[in-house]
């Protein structure tokens, strides 16, 4: 019981550890929560900084989610704490402790936490967003469409209620987190990702 509640509370803390301000920070690059869409995101540093700043951010945000439950999966708890450790670490990304429970709309850690769930699940998921990318060229929308297939990925692959209900969750508030955006997108005015890209060029 100890143990498992020092793997939740690991989580949320490693999730409230923001890479995308950190990495500002280190390349001397503007806040990103006060530049671009004001947004702790992968996407709004490679708005910002440029690719290798983004890379970056979405490598850290990914482990925030993976490494978690790499460690659940090797004191081999039960679904529920796995669950439970996978949202602990998505949410720290989303309100991290750290920096005023003010973070990002947690995709990036919403994936580390598939991949860390079973290998099939994030490789889904990552597939599906990359080809949306590739067809639409809106990073918010490969996003909402991934997640949003996501639960049907993790109950094809994992069905186990706690598992399936922990992706609901996690995609419900990421839809939420996404609001702007999907306004954005309805009206027409969401930004590309080649536009983005092209304009750190």
């Amino acid at each position: 019981m100890i143990t498992d509640s020092l793997l939740v509370l690991g989580a949320y803390l490693l999730g409230s550890i923001s890479s995308a301000i950190l990495v500002c920070r280190v390349m001397g690059l503007p806040d990103p929560r006060s530049q671009g869409s004001n947004n702790p995101g992968a996407t709004n540093v490679l708005r910002i900084g440029g690719k290798k700043a983004a890379a970056i951010t979405l490598i850290g945000d990914s482990l925030k989610g993976l490494l978690p439950m790499v460690a659940a999966h090797l004191l081999g708890v039960t679904t529920m704490v796995l669950a439970l450790t996978g949202m602990a670490a998505f949410l720290g990304h989303l309100y991290p402790i750290f920096f005023g429970f003010k973070g990002g709309k947690g995709v990036a850690t919403a994936l580390g936490v598939q991949f860390g769930l079973h290998w099939g699940i994030g490789l889904a998921v990552a597939l599906i967003w990359l080809f949306i990318a590739k067809v639409v060229n809106i990073s918010s929308l490969s996003a909402l469409i991934s997640m949003a297939l996501a639960p049907l990925i993790v109950w094809l692959i994992w069905p186990e209620p706690a598992l399936v209900v922990m992706q609901i969750a996690m995609s419900s508030i990421l839809f939420w987190r996404h609001r702007s955006n999907i306004q954005n997108l309805l009206q027409g005015a969401e930004g590309s990702i080649r536009n983005q890209d092209e304009s750190e060029k």
